[in-house]
């Protein structure tokens, strides 16, 4: 049997907490209110003392001008006894008269308390007031003037502080009995209130166990318009997530096993190409070596020699062009070929691009368009050559008599912070399968092995293209290819990105 094993949860903790913020601020609050009572009474005995003082004083200076012109001392010697029991009525309060010399003067009280005022006489000598405190018993002692201002002796008024300390233990145990109600009243409510929360976390926990138990939730657990009701959605959402997830795993599954299809049929393409580029080389080197026989066994024939010279430098251009760009696609797969990006006017390099190939396209009856403007694009311009001459160069071999291939531009609006250049080259071709369209950028792909032979294709141009551009942040795509032609779209980003990001040309509406 599962023994089950109690816990300082949640809502004890809180509970506690709510406590313990309550006792100390009670606690701050009685101190704070004793304190100020305390002072406030304080300060209105003092201002009492200090005005029977004054009214003292004013009796005592009447005494001295109606006792004519004695010494300060003798004031005091004849009249103290008098002068203790008037003020004693005066004030309403046990008054006790000394000489300047510290001696009893008189009392209104019927006997004289014994305390020692000897360090206070001293302070009102000096004109100074003083308080002496003991128990319940104040002793407040101030000095006496005669009419010429001088000190004729001290009074000393006996007060009781047994009502002010009465009165402030009743309000301190009145904060005792409200703090021992408030503590307990909060506690009470803090434990009820976080029980209440802690149970709907509870069903925020079996709902998350369900779904690590693979038991999708089918709506909110709990519905509140707080945190609590966010976190539950979050939950919710999360478990749809989950869900949905988990079938995209699936698919992608599936996906993986058409991948390694496609790879195995990728390493069949690499055998087949192998097998052509091996043919494709022995060709041109067959024909260089047979026409390289003619040149010398008929020397005297100017008509073979032209024609012979001409057929070995196209044969040694298409050998050229096969291994450069089977030597650089190898660069870029084997060892990240090196891109030197930086701002590329880019009007003049495709007029050159275009202009490098006129000449090829007149020997194919191929006509060369140019709609181009102004601009700048962030690329390496020996691979951006490349990539347009190499879509220029398909553009005429797989066009029709009489074609035609329009080079454009135009910068796209921007996105996230970056602007991005269209370089479009349309043909009036022959087109390209829509079986084929998916794979034509797979290296070492070529649509057919006659074609390819027709026009010394050998499924690295495309490739090639592919990767130059991504190397630089931008993509290259077919956008669209039937009877009417294909066209190819490269994408470039305007300025040097933060970080090294495509887009893709299929799914971008400004590429449509």
């Amino acid at each position: 049997m599962r023994r089950r094993v109690w816990r300082f949860g949640l809502k004890w903790k809180a509970a506690v907490l709510l406590a313990l913020l309550l006792a100390a601020v009670i606690a701050m609050l009685s101190f704070l209110v004793l304190a100020g009572i305390r002072d406030d009474q304080r300060v209105r005995l003092e201002q009492t003392l200090a005005g029977e003082a004054e009214a003292a004083n004013l009796t005592v200076r009447q005494e001295a001008l109606t006792s004519g012109s004695l010494p300060p001392d003798d004031i005091m010697e004849r009249s103290g006894q008098r002068l203790a029991v008037d003020l004693g009525a005066q004030s309403g309060l046990p008054v006790t008269l000394y000489k300047p010399d510290g001696t009893l003067a008189g009392t209104s009280l019927p006997f004289q308390p014994k305390a020692d005022v000897k360090d206070a006489l001293t302070h009102t000598a000096q004109g100074q007031s003083a308080y002496i405190t003991e128990s319940d018993r104040l002793l407040y002692l101030a000095p006496l003037y005669n009419d010429a201002d001088k000190q004729v002796g001290t009074i000393q008024f006996h007060v009781s502080l047994a009502e002010q300390h009465a009165f402030y233990e009743r309000i301190q145990r009145l904060f005792w009995i409200t703090g021992v109600l408030v503590l307990t009243a909060g506690f009470l409510f803090g434990f009820l209130y976080v029980w209440r929360q802690a149970h709907v976390i509870g069903r925020l926990n079996q709902a998350a166990r369900r779904i690590g138990d693979g038991e999708y939730l089918s709506a909110p657990t709990v519905r509140r318009a707080d945190e609590l009701g966010e976190l539950a959605q979050g939950i919710y959402e999360m478990s749809g997530r989950i869900s949905s997830t988990l079938t995209q795993l699936t698919e992608e599954k599936s996906k993986l096993l058409e991948a390694v299809a496609r790879l195995k049929e990728l390493e069949q393409q690499q055998k087949q190409f192998i097998g052509n580029i091996s043919h494709e080389l022995k060709t041109p080197l067959t024909s260089i070596l047979a026409y390289a026989d003619l040149l010398d066994m008929y020397r005297d024939d100017p008509a073979l020699l032209d024609e012979a010279g001409k057929q070995i430098g196209q044969e040694a251009e298409r050998l050229y062009g096969l291994v450069e760009k089977a030597l650089k696609l190898s660069s870029m797969d084997v060892y990240e070929f090196e891109t030197h990006a930086k701002s590329v006017s880019l009007m003049p390099l495709l007029h050159e691009a275009a202009a490098r190939l006129q000449a090829k396209a007149e020997r194919h009856g191929i006509e060369i368009d140019t709609t181009l403007e102004e601009g700048t694009v962030w690329a390496d311009p020996d691979n951006l050559m490349h990539m347009v001459l190499n879509l220029l160069d398909n553009g005429i071999k797989y066009n029709k008599p009489g074609g035609k291939v329009l080079l454009s531009n135009e910068a796209m609006r921007e996105r996230e912070g970056q602007g991005w250049m269209k370089i479009t080259v349309r043909d009036t071709g022959i087109g390209i399968p829509e079986e084929a369209r998916a794979k034509i950028f797979d290296p070492f792909y070529t649509v057919s092995s006659d074609r390819s032979r027709a026009h010394g294709g050998t499924g690295l141009g495309l490739p090639l293209v592919k990767g130059l551009a991504e190397k630089q942040g931008g993509t290259v795509g077919l956008t669209a290819s039937g009877p009417e032609g294909s066209v190819f779209v490269i994408t470039l980003p305007l300025r040097q990105p933060e970080r090294l990001e495509t887009i893709s040309v299929g799914n971008s509406p400004d590429l449509e």
